[in-house]
């Protein structure tokens, strides 16, 4: 059941920010290798990209690809919040004393996004025609092509999500700063931790989207990056220590509002559960 309210949580914030993420996929693709002031910027602002693609491709263009993202956050963060939450249920991240483990909670929730994340490259790499264009093309490890690469976000960007969350709910108890049990201590936990994934997770976002996104030889190799680190290298030395944080607004704006939403609906499921089957 775990696994099953984790995928739901994680599929309802998405139908909500998918929009976000087209939009902050191209504003990361723009200008790619090339330096500032080069290139024509299609994409002033996440505002002003949401308008041009909204007005050149039309509105539905903005969820474009809904399908493979509900399956693809209903499996990885189903595996991701579900293995978490079983860790948190069985008392793996509290030492003998009773109390809060952010070391634990960091590392069942790297391990975490770990499982999620390999298990769901091949969803994020596209479906059905696509996946089957991919096997024939590359073979069946050509499903996984950039999974490795895009490990290390995921590892960090799912410990510090989830260690966040944990700790500052359990601060947030500690200080009483609102009622027992209530859905503001989740909410609040959920933003904070919405802000702190996103400085975590940019630079690698980048460089994992890139990474994906790169053409291939005849043999699916990688032509413009070697692996994550040689792509957040190549960022920084053409474009700039902020060519990494290229598109954090639009990262924020889909991270930040996913991470609330998909943190809120588990947490207030587990508990309405929690509740229920008791």
């Amino acid at each position: 059941m775990d696994f099953l309210m984790s995928g739901v949580a994680a599929c309802g914030a998405c139908v909500f920010t998918n929009p976000l993420e087209v939009v902050k996929t191209r504003m990361q693709l723009q200008g790619e290798l090339q330096a500032p002031g080069t290139y024509q910027r299609h994409y002033r602002n996440v505002f002003h990209a949401f308008f041009t693609i909204g007005k050149v491709d039309g509105l539905a263009a903005l969820q474009k690809g809904l399908g493979p993202a509900l399956l693809y956050q209903f499996l990885m963060n189903g595996i991701r919040l579900g293995t978490y939450g079983l860790a948190e249920s069985g008392g793996y991240l509290r030492t003998k004393e009773g109390t809060h483990s952010p070391v634990r909670s960091a590392a069942a929730g790297a391990l975490a996004g770990v499982m999620g994340a390999y298990l769901g490259s091949p969803i994020y790499m596209g479906m059905f025609q696509a996946l089957t264009e991919i096997g024939q093309k590359h073979g069946l490890v050509g499903l996984w092509r950039g999974a490795v690469g895009g490990l290390p976000r995921v590892v960090i960007g799912s410990s510090t999500q989830l260690c966040t969350f944990s700790s500052t709910k359990d601060l947030l108890s500690q200080w009483e700063i609102f009622p027992p049990q209530s859905w503001k201590v989740a909410l609040a936990a959920a933003m904070v931790s919405g802000v702190a994934v996103v400085l975590a997770m940019t630079p690698f976002d980048v460089a994992s989207t890139r990474l994906y996104n790169q053409p291939t030889d005849t043999r699916g190799k990688g032509l413009m990056y070697r692996g994550i680190l040689d792509a957040l290298l190549q960022t920084a030395r053409t474009e700039g220590l902020f060519g990494m944080y290229k598109g954090i607004g639009a990262s924020y704006f889909r991270l930040g509002p996913h991470t609330i939403l998909s943190l809120f609906f588990w947490d207030q499921l587990r508990s309405f559960y929690s509740t229920y089957a008791k």
